[in-house]
């Protein structure tokens, strides 16, 4: 039953989101407390915004191995994304390795948190003619070692290392209505095996293993059962902290490699002022362009979106902080992504609102059918988006995480704006008088567009492009020996400090330094970063060769009259390991599928899933291709720009089959397919322009004010928009008719 809002109540509410606005700005600008804790200043800014803090550890052993280096970037990217999920590890010549995290500047604690990358041992409790391996120690309240590393090596009572450990992750337990803590341990298949032995003669006796760390016991956890599948559990550990940091001990402590600290620095933004702040400016200027859209074109709705959209804005400034989410590049990408979709959901709604004017009914009943049609429409499209981006955060590494925590964040506060907070606005401001049917706009009754008729043509089309994009893969592989422009995140490069005479602004770097390096390298691919304290600069540029490297050396003389002695340069692996890319890989397939499946359960039909899969990775080939033809600079960007198609893509394929799901229930035996697909395309093409058009703004102002790198991140995104407005207008729908129909005559046969 549907209760009007009073006049009083229209009032009260409207003065309490007046309230709220108020108080979330506050917040967002001043914070809360002594900490100000909420406010945007305190939100945490990646490597790419800020700087932070960079330790370079050199590798003990001697000679190690490509695999034994690569293995242990990998491990220690693992381990740093505690800290930060934008942290970044790469390789620095042939023995050392880097690590950057942003958002700190104390390089002192974090290597006392992150601790000396030493050697992990499990240790037996006795030895076969029963002597103590480990003993309690009253005075330190703790077990310690009786024997010295190298003799129980020596006398074979290590019974693993830490290579034979494939993982360790801290969890909870829920028993009998109490929580205990605990660290869950997978061992690699030799580890199984060697720990299946060890436990079995252990638990004989309720023995005790322990966990040895850089010469130290961590935990003597007793055996109570023979462990024989590879999996254990250490237990009754006093709270979750303890647990996490047991096992952050265990993950480093399984490095092949042994490392020590060469030096530590606070460094300073890749990116440089000017990015943040004309960021800023677009986004600010990009809102702007929204709210007037919306207002202008929506009117009374568009004003009720337009209060919502600003408390989502301010809501999610202060949850970045109070979540404590790195903000990169990709992250802003998720943001802008969360905004369209915070929009789409006032579109649909709205767009709903008119059809129901447009049939006679009241402003009132309106808004209430209205509100109820669009449910399945947004709830659908964002679970579906939210599922990727659940998959992406838990899968994923570095820079997929930080995007998949700001795209989740925006979806949950994107639904609760428009589905809440819009639908109290509105109904405020209905209450308060503004009741007039025409400040609420009728859909006018549209022709139908023959959209099927042209499905061959859009079909070949597509495929058209696609190939020309393989094509130039071939020609880019011939011509460069990369099938795509890859920057230094994918494939490493030369890594170079100068020492100036004096010190140099993030200002002057970019305009003064970075031409002179480009005119030596001939690309525009230049992360630099400032060394805090100091006259040194990091200068980072594709792989140089000797002759390159003298030449940029004798360039920074010439210009800057620095001390040629004080230039240092070195190799540098990729920020963007193979296993990270193969972790994004695997994370987008299984986002894929766990998609299908929902698809498929909400709309009782596979080729529903079918095709938005498939629509999906359509747009993701015809953005691949531009990447090949404009050859565009392939970085961690290039990452957070194909995910953000795939969130967009699927939420526009999810409303236009929503429609034609509803349609599809109220034909009759004798209407047509083809009419009912054209019709359910054609009355959402207002929803599918209006929301590809508020996201287009926002990108489209960053393009336009950004520096080169915001550009490259950008121009990418605007085509993604384009081509996920297009293959949902053209291709969804025709793709499942084609599959609804050809399944139908395969059955007759």
């Amino acid at each position: 039953m549907y209760i009007a809002m009073k006049k009083s109540r229209g009032i009260i509410l409207l003065l309490i989101m007046i309230l709220l606005i108020a108080g979330v700005g506050y917040t967002a600008v001043y914070g809360i407390g002594k900490e100000q804790s909420g406010a945007a200043k305190h939100i945490k800014l990646g490597l790419d915004l800020a700087g932070g803090v960079s330790i370079t550890y050199k590798v003990l052993d001697d000679n190690p191995s490509s695999e034994d280096m690569s293995d242990t970037v990998y491990k220690l990217q693992k381990r740093v994304e505690n800290y930060s999920t934008e942290a970044q590890v790469y390789q620095e010549g042939g023995d050392r390795i880097n690590i950057e995290i942003p958002g700190v500047s104390d390089a002192n604690s974090i290597l006392e948190e992150l601790g000396k990358p030493g050697s992990l041992y499990f240790i037996a409790e006795e030895n076969a003619d029963g002597e103590k391996n480990f003993a309690y120690d009253a005075a330190s309240w703790n077990y310690v070692l009786t024997k010295s590393i190298a003799q129980l090596i020596e006398e074979d009572q290590v019974i693993l290392y830490g290579t034979d450990v494939k993982s360790a992750q801290a969890g909870t337990i829920n028993d009998d209505m109490e929580t205990s803590y605990v660290v869950e341990l997978n061992m690699t298949d030799e580890g199984a095996e060697k720990f299946a032995d060890a436990t079995t003669t252990a638990a004989e006796n309720n023995g005790k293993i322990a966990i040895v760390y850089d010469g130290a016991i961590v935990s003597a956890p007793s055996v109570e059962n023979p462990i024989t599948g590879g999996q254990a559990y250490i237990t009754n550990l006093t709270s979750y902290d303890y647990a996490n940091n047991l096992a952050s001990t265990i993950r480093i402590g399984g490095l092949k490699l042994e490392l020590e600290e060469l030096r530590s620095n606070v460094v300073g933004a890749q990116l440089g002022e000017e990015a943040i702040s004309t960021s800023l400016k677009a986004g600010i200027i990009g809102v702007i362009l929204i709210l007037i859209f919306m207002c202008a074109y929506y009117l009374i709705p568009g004003l009720a979106a337009s209060i919502a959209l600003i408390l989502y804005v301010l809501f999610t400034m202060v949850l970045l902080n109070g979540f404590n989410i790195t903000l990169t590049l990709p992250g802003i990408a998720g943001i802008i992504l969360s905004i369209g979709m915070a929009v789409d959901a006032n579109v649909i709604i709205f767009a709903r609102i008119r059809e129901e004017l447009a049939t006679g009914k009241t402003v009132r009943s309106a808004i209430k059918i209205g509100f109820q049609k669009a449910l399945s429409a947004i709830v659908d499209g964002n679970i579906t988006t939210l599922i990727a981006a659940v998959v992406l955060g838990l899968k994923g590494s570095g820079s997929v995480k930080g995007f998949a925590q700001t795209l989740a964040l925006g979806i949950v506060l994107s639904m609760f704006t428009a589905l809440v907070i819009t639908r109290l606005l509105l109904n405020a401001l209905y209450a308060v008088g503004l009741q007039n049917v025409k400040l609420y706009g009728i859909q006018k009754e549209r022709k139908t567009i023959n959209f099927l008729s042209r499905k061959n043509f859009f079909f070949i089309g597509s495929l058209a492009v696609i190939l020309i994009g393989f094509v130039f893969l071939g020609v880019n592989k011939s011509n460069t020996g990369s099938i795509l422009n890859y920057s230094l995140e994918f494939v490493g490069g030369t890594s170079t400090n100068v020492t100036f005479n004096e010190e140099m602004s993030i200002q002057d770097i970019d305009t003064l330094v970075k031409p002179v390096v480009q005119e030596v390298t001939k690309d525009g691919a230049i992360q630099t970063q400032k060394v805090n304290g100091t006259n040194q600069v990091i200068i980072k540029t594709r792989e140089l060769t000797l002759d390159e490297r003298e030449a940029l050396n004798e360039a920074l003389v010439t210009n800057f009259d620095v001390d040629e002695a004080l230039i240092t340069a070195e190799s540098i692996s990729s920020t963007i390991s193979s296993e990270m890319k193969t972790d994004a890989v695997i994370a987008v397939v299984i986002a894929a599928i766990c998609m299908l499946i929902y698809i498929w359960f909400r709309f009782k039909d596979i080729r529903f899933g079918a095709s938005a899969v498939i629509a999906l990775l359509h747009d993701v080939l015809i953005v691949f291709a531009f990447y090949a033809i404009a050859r565009i600079s392939v970085g961690s960007t290039f990452i957070a720009c194909m995910l953000t198609i795939v969130g967009y893509s699927i939420n526009a394929t999810i409303v236009i089959f929503d429609r034609i799901r509803e349609n599809m229930n109220a034909m009759k035996r004798n209407d047509d397919l083809k009419d009912m697909v054209n019709v359910s395309v054609t009355q959402t093409l207002s929803r599918s322009i209006n929301t590809s058009l508020t996201t287009f703004l926002s990108i489209a102002v960053l393009y336009v004010l950004g520096v080169t790198q915001i550009k490259e991140f950008a121009l990418p995104l605007i085509v993604g928009i384009i081509c996920g407005t297009y293959s949902s207008v053209c291709i969804t729908g025709a793709l499942w008719y084609t599959m609804k129909t050809k399944i139908k005559k395969v059955k007759t046969v």
